[in-house]
C-alpha cells in the first residue's frame, strides 16, 4: 500500500527530477513535462538555477591528481582480494560437491521409498479385488450353467450361495 507523499517527498522527487535533466538523463516526455514545470512554477525555476550554480561550483574545485603507486596500489589490493575470494571459493568446493550428492542420495530414497509404497498399495489393492471376487470365480463353471440372474439374486438373498465356512479357504 503506498503511504501518502509529504512535502519533503515531493521535493525530494523534484530535485531528482531536476538532476536527471540537467543531466539529460529523462526521455522526451519527462523533459516536456519538467519544463512545462519550469514555465509554470517559480519555485520550480529557482531550485533549476540553484542547482546548475552547484554544477558550476563543481566544476570550479581544483582537480586531484592521483599518482601511479595509489593506481599501483589500488590494483595491487584488488588482486590480492580477488585471489583470496578464488582461495575460500575452492576450499568450499569439496563441501558444495558433498552437499550435491547427498542432496542426489535423499532424492533417490526418496523416489525409492515412494515408489515402494506406492507399488505395495497398488498390489493389496488389486489382491484385495481378487478375494473379494474368489467365490464367484470358484463357483464360476456352475454359474455359467444360470441362465437367469434373478435366479442367482433369489439364491443369494436366501442365503444359499453363502460359503459354508469362511475359514476354509
Amino acid at each position: 500500500m503506498n503511504e501518502p507523499q509529504t512535502p519533503a517527498d515531493d521535493d525530494r522527487g523534484l530535485d531528482e527530477q531536476l538532476v536527471s535533466y540537467l543531466d539529460g538523463e529523462l526521455d522526451a516526455a519527462e523533459s516536456r513535462e519538467v519544463e512545462e514545470a519550469l514555465a509554470q512554477n517559480p519555485r520550480v525555476r529557482q531550485e533549476l538555477q540553484q542547482l546548475e550554480r552547484s554544477w558550476q561550483l563543481l566544476d570550479e574545485l581544483p582537480r586531484t591528481q592521483v599518482d601511479e603507486s595509489f593506481t599501483r596500489s589500488t590494483v595491487e589490493m584488488i588482486a590480492v582480494q580477488a585471489e583470496k575470494d578464488l582461495v575460500a571459493i575452492q576450499a568450499q568446493l569439496p563441501q558444495r560437491r558433498r552437499r550435491v550428492w547427498l542432496v542426489a542420495a535423499g532424492a533417490l530414497l526418496t523416489a525409492a521409498v515412494a515408489g515402494f509404497l506406492t507399488s505395495t498399495v497398488l498390489t493389496q489393492r488389486a489382491d484385495e479385488k481378487l478375494l473379494s471376487d474368489l467365490p464367484v470365480i470358484e463357483n464360476f463353471d456352475q454359474y455359467r450353467e444360470v441362465e437367469d440372474l434373478e435366479f442367482l439374486r433369489m439364491l443369494k438373498s436366501q442365503g444359499f450361495l453363502e460359503p459354508k465356512d469362511k475359514h476354509e479357504r
